[in-house]
Order: structure tokens, then C-alpha cells, then sequence
């Protein structure tokens, strides 16, 4: 039997527990081959917000992401997930870091040899976690996406909408402070893109900070939630209740 891995030091935290979930300070971003990504971005995100990430292709939507995921560093200013200072974290504590993040994409990205429950499983075996821990948690992320009745199919025996919702509920294995959706409805019907949405904002209601990136106008005007548009890599809009774009009246 494998001896449980020795647990890594806390990740280090700043602030008040009171502090906002996500906060970005005169951010700046450049790849290494000079392109400007992300320019003093600055955004904060309270615990339990569930904000839209707007603007064309190129804005910098998915380099905000990568930042908050820390798959990059900025090249200037200070990101701040969960009330720890990502270039702070060493790169041995990153998946730690991860498991506070739960990611979903556009195009799913699950396992095709996989059933559902295999695919939600994997998540958490690859830490390490108790089998009891992992028969117990599965069923009912199953059951809260609606995807009982499918546990043992595999993903090319779903539909779009299905496979997403898989991908949720790999996402919510380690029950996250925040979820990031990027274009979570990209490849779906408006139906399905809405049931998908509808989804987000019940795992939002339950206490999860959701930040959905999208171009998808229809949904963002219908609901009317915080928007952050991005344009050239800088914030050029920060609004409660609004709509994908200015002056925009249902």
C-alpha cells in the first residue's frame, strides 16, 4: 500500500478572508514575442459574483484566463485568486492552486475512452483521493448536471449539451471557489446554450463564483448580470446588469 503524500506547505495568502475572490491590479501582459496581450487591467470579483467576460476575438479574454489559471504570470502588476498572490506560488503548489479553479472549454476536452463517471472519476484519482471519497462525490455531481441516466456512456455517445455537462461536473470535482467557463456554449444550439447557462447559475446560486468568457450576445443581453468587456487588451467596461453592449435596451 502507497504511503499518503506528504501534504506541501499552505499556499501563501494576503488579506482579509473578506477579500474579493479574484483581483487583479494594473495588470499587464505581453508574450514573449512583443505581442501586448493585456493592458492595466484591473478587476476585482467578490466571492459569489457571477460576471460575463465580453468583447471580439483578440481582446484578451482567453490571456485573462491563462493568467488566472496561471498558466502565464503578468508582466506587470499583481493577480490574486483566492486570496493568494500567483507569483508567490511556487510551481511545485500550482495544481494545488488549480483545484480552487474549476475550468471548463468550449470543446469539452473529456477522456473518449472514458465514460462520464470515468471521466468526473479521473479528476479526482489523479490526486490521490479515497475511493469511498470518489464512489460517494461522482453520482451526485452526476446528479446535479442531470447526467444519471448516462454514467456509463462515453462522450461520443452524448450529445453537445451532454458532453458539456460532463465537463461541469469534472470541473466541480474539488468543489472550487470559482469556475471559469470559456465560451462554455461555443459549439452548442441556442437551446442547449441556454440550458447550459441556466446550469452555471444554479452552481452559482450555490455559492460558486462563476466567470463565463463569451460571444454570446443573445444570453448576455437575456440575463443581465455584471459585464467586463474587453477591447485591445484593456477593460473598457465594468457594468451591473448589463447587456453585451452598450446602449442596448431589451
Amino acid at each position: 500500500m502507497t504511503a499518503p503524500a506528504r501534504p506541501l506547505p499552505a499556499l501563501p495568502r494576503i488579506g482579509p478572508d473578506t477579500a474579493p475572490v479574484i483581483a487583479l491590479t494594473e495588470v499587464g501582459m505581453t508574450y514573449p514575442n512583443g505581442k501586448v496581450a493585456l493592458i492595466d487591467v484591473n478587476l476585482e470579483v467578490p466571492a459569489g459574483d457571477f460576471l460575463f467576460l465580453v468583447g471580439p476575438s483578440g481582446a484578451g479574454k482567453s490571456s485573462l484566463i491563462r493568467l488566472l489559471v496561471r498558466e502565464q504570470l503578468p508582466t506587470t502588476g499583481r493577480v490574486v485568486i483566492a486570496g493568494s498572490d500567483l507569483a508567490k506560488v511556487r510551481r511545485s503548489q500550482v495544481y494545488r492552486l488549480r483545484r480552487r479553479i474549476g475550468v471548463v472549454f468550449q470543446d469539452f476536452r473529456l477522456l473518449p475512452n472514458k465514460t462520464v463517471t470515468e471521466n468526473v472519476a479521473f479528476a479526482l484519482e489523479v490526486t490521490g483521493a479515497a475511493g469511498d471519497h470518489i464512489r460517494d462525490r461522482v453520482p451526485r455531481l452526476l446528479g446535479l448536471v442531470g447526467l444519471h441516466e448516462h454514467a456509463n456512456h462515453r462522450p461520443s455517445q452524448l450529445s453537445g449539451g451532454e458532453q458539456q455537462r460532463a465537463a461541469i461536473a469534472r470541473a466541480l470535482v474539488h468543489d472550487p471557489a470559482i469556475l471559469i467557463a470559456d465560451e462554455p456554449t461555443g459549439n452548442l444550439d441556442p437551446v442547449t446554450s441556454w440550458e447550459i447557462v441556466q446550469l452555471l447559475i444554479q452552481i452559482n446560486a450555490m455559492g460558486t463564483t462563476v466567470l463565463m468568457a463569451t460571444r454570446n450576445q443573445e444570453v448576455v443581453n437575456a440575463m443581465r448580470r455584471r459585464v467586463v468587456a474587453l477591447e485591445n487588451g484593456s477593460v473598457v467596461r465594468d457594468e451591473l446588469g448589463a447587456a453585451y453592449e452598450r446602449g442596448y435596451e431589451l
